[in-house]
C-alpha cells in the first residue's frame, strides 16, 4: 500500500529539529508499544548517533506485554540508549522518566539540560510532556499530527524539554511498515483504504492472536480468510446493503476501530525477529534496485556510444 501523506508542516519540523540538535544534550523517542519499530522514524535515527537517548514505548495496555519486554532488550543492546515502558493512561511515570535523564546526563550547575521529544504522530507525545508538566501545556488528541510546530517546557527541576511535532518520513521501505502505521491510526484515516488495512490486520491476527479473535466475536472455529472473518464481522455488526450482501468497507472500519481501541485485547504487530527479516528484505530490493539503475545507465550509454559511431 502506498501512502501518500507528508503534509508540508512535516518537512519544516525535520528542518526545525535539525537546527536544534547542536543544543540538544538528550534525545527522548516516543513510539507505539504495539509497533515499536515501525514508528520509530528512520530520520530520528540518523539525528543525534553520539547523543544519550531514551526510548519510550506508550500505549503499554494495548500492547503484548511479553513481546514489549522482547523490544526493550533490543533497543538497550543499541549503544547510549535506555527504554521505559509507560500507560500513560493509568500510570504517572514523570518521577522515572526524570531520574533516567538524569542518569544518562548528569544536571549542569551553569545551564539546564534540554532533551528533545520527538516520536511519529499520534503515539502519545503531547500526553507525555502533559505528564512531565504536571499541567495542560501540549494539545492531545486521536487525530495525528496535533502539534504543529517547537515549544520549549522548563520543568523547573534543571530540565528543558524541547517538544517537536510528529513527523513521518517521504518513503516507508517496507510495506508492512505502512500497514502496521494505519492499523494503529499513526496515518490519517482519509491517505488510506479502512477495507485494504482491514485486511492486512485480518491476516495478522488470523496467525498471530486467534484466541483473541475467537473471544471478541464469540466463534468456535475460527475463519479461514480475512474475507470470512469480516463477513462474520459484517453480519454481527449489521453492516448490510441491499440483498444482505455484506458492506465490506462498513465492516473494515469497525474491525479497525475495535483493535485501535483494545477491545480485541493486547497485542503487538511486530517483533524484533520479524524486523530483522524485513530488514533483510528491504536490503536486498534496494540491491535490486541499485542493480537495475546501473544496468539502465549503461544501456543508456552503450546507445549514446552507438549513436555517435553511426554519425560517423
Amino acid at each position: 500500500m502506498a501512502i501518500q501523506w507528508y503534509p508540508g508542516h512535516m518537512h519544516k519540523a525535520s528542518k526545525e529539529m535539525t537546527e536544534a540538535l547542536p543544543q540538544v544534550n538528550l534525545l527522548v523517542e516516543v513510539l507505539d508499544a504495539r509497533i515499536p519499530y515501525s514508528s520509530s522514524n528512520p530520520f530520528i535515527q540518523t539525528l543525534c548517533t553520539d547523543k544519550p537517548r531514551i526510548k519510550l514505548l506508550t500505549k503499554l495496555d494495548l500492547a503484548d506485554p511479553a513481546i514489549t519486554k522482547q523490544w526493550q532488550r533490543y533497543f538497550e543492546q543499541q549503544n547510549n540508549t535506555k527504554s521505559m515502558a509507560l500507560d500513560l493512561l493509568n500510570t504517572d511515570p514523570s518521577g522515572q522518566i526524570i531520574d533516567l535523564i538524569n542518569k544518562l546526563y548528569p544536571p549542569q550547575t551553569e545551564r539546564n539540560t534540554l532533551a528533545m521529544v520527538t516520536g511519529i504522530p499520534n503515539v502519545g507525545k503531547s500526553t507525555l510532556i502533559n505528564c512531565l508538566a504536571g499541567k495542560h501545556i501540549a494539545n492531545t488528541g486521536d487525530e495525528p499530527a496535533i502539534t504543529k510546530g517547537q515549544q520549549r517546557i522548563n520543568l523547573r527541576n534543571g530540565i528543558m524539554l524541547l517538544d517537536t511535532p510528529g513527523i513521518l518520513w517521504p518513503k516507508i521501505d517496507h510495506p508492512n511498515s505502512s500497514y502496521r502505521l494505519a492499523t494503529t491510526g499513526a496515518i490519517k484515516d482519509t491517505a488510506m483504504s479502512y477495507k485494504d488495512v482491514a485486511y492486512f490486520a485480518a491476516e495478522f491476527c488470523l496467525a498471530q492472536y486467534p484466541k483473541l479473535l475467537k473471544n471478541r466475536f464469540n466463534l468456535s472455529e475460527l475463519p479461514q480468510t480475512e474475507t470470512e472473518l469480516l463477513e462474520i464481522i459484517g453480519k454481527q455488526r449489521g453492516c448490510l446493503r441491499g440483498g444482505n450482501r455484506i458492506d465490506f468497507e462498513r465492516a473494515s472500519t469497525i474491525f479497525i476501530n475495535e483493535l485501535r481501541d483494545g477491545k480485541l485485547g493486547q497485542m503487538t504487530l511486530e517483533t524484533p525477529e520479524v524486523i530483522d527479516i524485513e530488514i533483510q528484505q528491504v536490503a536486498v530490493m534496494k540491491a535490486e534496485k541499485e542493480e537495475r539503475e546501473k544496468h539502465r545507465l549503461e544501456e543508456k550509454a552503450a546507445r549514446k556510444r552507438k549513436t555517435k559511431a553511426n554519425r560517423r
